[in-house]
Order: C-alpha cells, then sequence, then structure tokens
C-alpha cells in the first residue's frame, strides 16, 4: 500500500486508452469568468490522453463538464486492465486555484461549489470514488479497492489536469471524502498546496470504541437525549407489531434482506442507527420534533420517528447494494464505530451494532487490516502540512478524529460549536473561521497583502451562490461517514 511511486514507470502502458461516453450538450463560454487563454477549455480537457466527455452543462459564469477518465484497475500493475472513472470539472478560469473535491462516494452531476472552492474564487475538480458506480471495473476485483488505490487515482487526475490548472490546488472532503483527502495527502503529501478535511472519523484502534459511548452520554441536552434514548428503547419493546408494519412495508415495495440475513437483523440495525441519526444529522433545536412521550405514542408514531431519521429502507438489499464499496472498506480498512445501550435492557438488543461484514455479500471476500488506520494517523501527527481538520461538536464521528502533533506545519483542528456532521469553516467561531478563511486563501496563493498582514479581513471571495453553494450536510444513511 505504500509503494506509492512504482506505478510510474509504467504509465505508459495506458496512454491511448480514450473512451466516448456520450454526446455533449455544448455550451458557450460565459463572456464573464473566462480569457482568451481558456475559450478552448474543452479542446484542452479532451486532449488530455485517457479523458473522454460525457456531457457539458451550462452554468452561468462557469463551464461545467462530466468526463470519464481511463484509469489502471491496479496502480501498481498499470498493465493489468483499466476502467473508466468519472469526474467532474467546474471551470472558473485557468488563472484561478483549483479545489479538488471527493465525497468519498458517487460525484454529483450537477455544478455545485464546496466551501473552499467559495472562499478562493476558484476551478473545482471533482471525483468518484473508485468502486461506487459507474466507477467500477468490469469485472470487479475488490482486493483492489483500497485508501492507497484511490490516492493514486487522485493524484494521475492531478497531474494530468496540472498541465491545464497550473496555479495552486487545495484538496477538501467532508466525512469519508475528508477521509479521502487525508489519505491522499499522506500518500502524495507533495501534489495539494493545501488540504481542508471537514468532519472527517479516524478509527485508529477498531476495538476500541468507547469514546463514542462517552459522546452519547453528554451530546446536547440530558431532556433530549432522554427522548432520543425512550423512543429507541421503545421500538425495541414494540419490536412485534413493528416488524409487522416493516415487513408490510418491505412487501409493498419489493424490498428483500439476504444480505443482512433478515427483516429481523434490518429492523434493529435500523433501529439502534436511531441515536446516531439524529445527532449526525440534526440540531439540538431539532429535539422538539421528538416524542415527548415514548411509552404513551402510537406505533405511527414510533415508526415515523424511526423512519424519519434513520430510514426502514436502507437495509434492505436494495438499500446496502449503492454502498457495497464503503461497508467493504470499513470492514477491510476504514474500520467501523461500535457503541452499546445501557439504557435498554439486553433482552431487547439481540444482534447489537453489525459488524461491516454482514452489509456486504457474503461473495465479496473482506480481511481487516488494521495497520492502515494507525499509519495514516501517525503520519498525520507529526507531518501534517497546511492541513486544515473543520468539526461539528455534535456530530458523533467527531468523538474520534485527526490530531496534529509537534511534528504538524501551519495545520489545524477545528470545532463548530453546536454543529453536526454538515460542519464547515462558515460556522465556527469567529477568530477560528477568519484564521481558517486566511490560511485557505494564502495556501491557495490568493491572500491579499491586508489578509496576510490581519487574518481578521479574510472573507470569501466569491459571494455565496444559493444555487451553487453546497452549506448543509449530505443527507445519507446514519453509521455511514
Amino acid at each position: 500500500m505504500r509503494k506509492a511511486l512504482r506505478w510510474l514507470l509504467a504509465l505508459t502502458v495506458l496512454i491511448g486508452t480514450l473512451s466516448t461516453a456520450g454526446a455533449a450538450t455544448a455550451a458557450q463560454p460565459e463572456a464573464t469568468g473566462t480569457t482568451a487563454t481558456d475559450t478552448d477549455i474543452k479542446d484542452r480537457l479532451l486532449a488530455i490522453p485517457g479523458m473522454s466527455l460525457i456531457q457539458e452543462k451550462p452554468y452561468t459564469g462557469y463551464r461545467f463538464f462530466v468526463l470519464n477518465y481511463t484509469q489502471p484497475v491496479d496502480h501498481r500493475h498499470p498493465s493489468k486492465g483499466t476502467f473508466q472513472q468519472r469526474i467532474t470539472v467546474l471551470h472558473k478560469d485557468v488563472s484561478r486555484p483549483t479545489v479538488f473535491y471527493t465525497g468519498g462516494y458517487s460525484v454529483s452531476t450537477t455544478p455545485s461549489r464546496r466551501e473552499p472552492t467559495q472562499i478562493v474564487d476558484g476551478n473545482q475538480v471533482s471525483m468518484e470514488y473508485r468502486f461506487f458506480t459507474p466507477s467500477r471495473p468490469d469485472p470487479a476485483d475488490w482486493s483492489k479497492l483500497d485508501i492507497w488505490q484511490a490516492a493514486s487515482d487522485q493524484h494521475r487526475i492531478f497531474k494530468a489536469l496540472k498541465s491545464v490548472y497550473t496555479k495552486k490546488w487545495i484538496s477538501t472532503g467532508g466525512s469519508k471524502g475528508g477521509m479521502t483527502a487525508t489519505y491522499f495527502e499522506r500518500f502524495y503529501p507533495r501534489d495539494m498546496d493545501g488540504v481542508v478535511a471537514y468532519v472527517a472519523p479516524n478509527d485508529v484502534v477498531n476495538d476500541e470504541d468507547s469514546a463514542y459511548d462517552r459522546f452519547f452520554t453528554s451530546v446536547g441536552t440530558k431532556e433530549c437525549r432522554d427522548r432520543l434514548n425512550a423512543v429507541q428503547r421503545e421500538a425495541l419493546v414494540r419490536r412485534e407489531p413493528l416488524e409487522k408494519k416493516y415487513a408490510a412495508y418491505a412487501a409493498e415495495n419489493g424490498y428483500t434482506f439476504d444480505t443482512i440475513g433478515s427483516l429481523d437483523r434490518a429492523y434493529e440495525a435500523v433501529v439502534l442507527d436511531y441515536v446516531w441519526g439524529f445527532w449526525q444529522y440534526s440540531l439540538l433545536s431539532d429535539c422538539d420534533s421528538i416524542p415527548a412521550d415514548a411509552k404513551n405514542a402510537t406505533d405511527d408514531d414510533i415508526w415515523n420517528s424511526i423512519d424519519t431519521i434513520s430510514g426502514f429502507s436502507f437495509y434492505t438489499d436494495q438499500g446496502l447494494e449503492p454502498y457495497t464499496p464503503y461497508y467493504y472498506q470499513a470492514g477491510t480498512q476504514l474500520g467501523a464505530p461500535t457503541i452499546h445501550f445501557p439504557y435498554i435492557e439486553k433482552k431487547y438488543v439481540r444482534y447489537g451494532y453489525q459488524p461491516p461484514r454482514n452489509f456486504v455479500p457474503r461473495s465479496i471476500p473482506m480481511t481487516f487490516r488494521p495497520t492502515a488506520m494507525r499509519d495514516v494517523d501517525t503520519w498525520v501527527r507529526h507531518n501534517a502540512h497546511h492541513m486544515l481538520f473543520v468539526y461539528g461538536q455534535n456530530d458523533p464521528w467527531g468523538a474520534e478524529r485527526f490530531s496534529v502533533g509537534k511534528g504538524a506545519k501551519d495545520s489545524y483542528v477545528f470545532t463548530a460549536p453546536g454543529l453536526n456532521h454538515g460542519a464547515n469553516v462558515a460556522g465556527l467561531a469567529a477568530d477560528e473561521k477568519a484564521l481558517a478563511t486566511a490560511r485557505i486563501l494564502k495556501w491557495a496563493g490568493v491572500a491579499s497583502a491586508t489578509v496576510q498582514a490581519d487574518p481578521a479581513a479574510a472573507k470569501p471571495l466569491a459571494k455565496f451562490d444559493a444555487r451553487l453553494d453546497q452549506r448543509d450536510v449530505e443527507r445519507e444513511p446514519a453509521l455511514r461517514p
């Protein structure tokens, strides 16, 4: 995993594997935001060996491209097959810095701008993580889904696009995307000029998760915790009537439970996600939406609250299938949290938090490698350079987080008060917000002399665009970063 540069010797084997994935819907360059040097940006992108166009979509002030890029299935052995990896390019101007974003899952083909992109008023390249469809090799050799292979995907994309976007580069991502940006930096520390990792979990020792248990005894207020715990317990107490409702719901929608093993296992998994899911996606002010008297609530009240937060469709085969790559990684390298429920009698909990193995088809072999996260954690503590980690105070995933030690340089870990898994720089306390913004501008090479002299003067260079800028947490089922 750490022989990160060997593939360079065989890189030329891949040249010439262009593919045409679809017809373009061409948009004319906007009069604003382009220069004479980049009016042919589509031609420049498509001149890159291995790059092909899926679609171009117009957006005022930008050009937005959905592309395929030919990648080796195995970066250590590039001659052993390739696959098409989807990326998008939100093009502003070649004279601007570029932000390299990945969410760690599938890529959106709708134009969007992440917070660092707005801060630096730059271009944005977004990458679909390998093995998330359609960016999956066929046949799929799952042993080639690991953090080094994915970091090497990013490295090749960066190297290919650096000839077009020659200014500074910042990598970013939220949750699993924040983890991805961190792993990229660990394996290819010379590529990026800075890293902004949002709400990135760091499960160094997979079997030691007491930090999560401690988190759930103090998050929010006692009143809110008691409400949530009571609803979760009541859903298990009423298992029989609510599972009948679940069976009817599954039959109506054609849901099956082959991967997890049974409707009963799926039901408990959904219920046990409930408290975690609330704090991951909700704010303390949302506690008013939780039934105040669970014992006297109707079955529908309990069902609706659990379904709204956890989602009864998720642990079905149909709900799990799109996230097989994540659970595979959780069960082989990333680790997964295990928490306990001291307020629920043992007789009501049959399975407890189930391991990632239960959410991946048995036809896919999995072996956990405990050294992967330890290696990354050690590297970050001692070698972080131009790295910013942002966490939310009330986000469960932040219970196990990255830290920077004495060997780190110009690197920071900040916590946004009261925020959840959608924490960002804008939500930080005023002094930390100013410092974080100033450092991002500096790393991107666009900090004014005023900002360099006084970080308090730092502000995003681009105006907020409600359609383009992503501010809310991306809604995903609980227990997945």
